[in-house]
């Protein structure tokens, strides 16, 4: 009795982990990253701590000589008339993967997971994920995007595993 207890407890745990678990995260297939460097602002997201409330975000991206990726976010905090905030990370190409993986770090050692999962061929539009899928920022190279192209980017970040009800439309003026 109880073999066939912990058998069924080992089963149950298993079902759970396999329903919870999705596909890998994909990336592109290649970044240009000369054609990627600018400025992109972010349409909506499911916010980090630090872009609760955060109007006119900007990430801005520039290649350094080193290969690195030197990044700018910046921000009005609680409204479009709050403090100015900027975030300086560095970001770090992974090896192997057409520039479409990148090590983001805030803070040294720490590099985060950040994946271009999304790119238009005119470089106008993008998605930002991770694998773990916790983050994801709907980008783009103008600070607002039609009803239309909103809605497709929506669904593929649905398709990508994420809940698109925790989207958040970031306010630009």
């Amino acid at each position: 009795m109880r073999t066939f207890k912990h058998t069924l407890i080992i089963i149950m745990l298993l079902s759970v982990a396999a329903c919870s678990t999705h596909k890998p995260m994909p990336a592109v297939d290649y970044v240009d990253l000369d054609r990627f460097m600018g400025d992109w602002y972010v349409i909506a997201n499911i916010p980090t701590f630090l872009e609760k409330d955060a109007y006119n975000p900007v990430e801005s991206y520039q290649m350094d000589a080193d290969g690195t990726i030197a990044t700018t976010f910046t921000f009005n905090d609680g409204g479009f008339d709050g403090e100015q905030k900027i975030y300086q990370p560095r970001g770090f190409v992974v090896d192997n993967s057409n520039n479409a993986i990148w090590g983001m770090q805030f803070v040294w050692p720490i590099k985060a997971d950040y994946r271009i999962v999304y790119l238009d061929d005119s470089y106008q539009q993008t998605i930002i994920g991770r694998k773990s899928r916790d983050y994801v920022w709907v980008m783009a190279r103008t600070p607002k995007i039609s009803d239309a192209d909103y809605s497709a980017l929506v669904d593929v970040v649905a398709e990508l595993g994420y809940q698109p009800d925790l989207l958040r439309k970031a306010p630009h003026k």
